[in-house]
């Protein structure tokens, strides 16, 4: 089985499908050997995962396309939106934030810059409101924590207790919107 190893500061392995694609993220110092040791034990997620992310590509195929028009409806709705829940968190959070930008991306839901600049993906006005709440919060914690440490999602979850249940229903559905983005 072919995937792609991404080394990085981390302490431990971990393995993502991204577009039907297998990445094996994995700290610096982990040889070879750790790596094809680490497939075998986590065979039954992977294949289980690759074939919903096939299932997903195949339905993802046969959805309507947005128009340039319908993206640009979205990204205005988000500009009346997303400003004012960033606008509510940011204090609850105890953050300050910098410009905020909203995007037609085709794999983030948002992104926090280390000047504090903050993107949303147009997409999100598709979603629940809760689930707009949850990226909003995400990124603003990325103010105080620039990374998806423990004390990170701590902070989440004191501003936004639901949040793990509302990054399930982006996981579950994203690729979905996403497919909405004419490739």
């Amino acid at each position: 089985m072919e995937f792609e190893v991404i080394r990085s500061n981390r302490k431990s392995m971990a393995v993502e499908i991204k577009l039907n694609k297998l990445i094996i993220r994995a700290p610096m110092q982990a040889t070879n050997e750790d790596i094809n040791s680490f497939m075998p034990k986590n065979k039954a997620w992977i294949e289980k995962n690759l074939a919903k992310a096939q299932a997903q590509q195949q339905a993802a195929a046969s959805i309507k396309k947005l128009t340039m028009d319908e993206i640009r409806q979205l990204a205005d709705k988000a500009l009346e939106i997303i400003p004012g829940r960033v606008n509510y968190y940011a204090p609850l959070v105890g953050v300050t934030y910098g410009r905020i930008t909203i995007r037609n991306q085709r794999s983030k839901w948002g992104s926090c810059s280390s000047k504090g600049n903050l993107n949303f993906n147009c997409l999100l006005m598709l979603t629940p409101p809760e689930v707009i709440d949850s990226v909003v919060v995400h990124e603003l914690c990325h103010r105080k924590e620039m990374n998806h440490s423990d004390r990170f999602y701590s902070e989440v979850l004191r501003v936004f207790p639901d949040y793990w249940k509302w990054d399930r229903w982006l996981k579950d559905n994203g690729n979905i919107l996403m497919a909405m983005m004419d490739q």
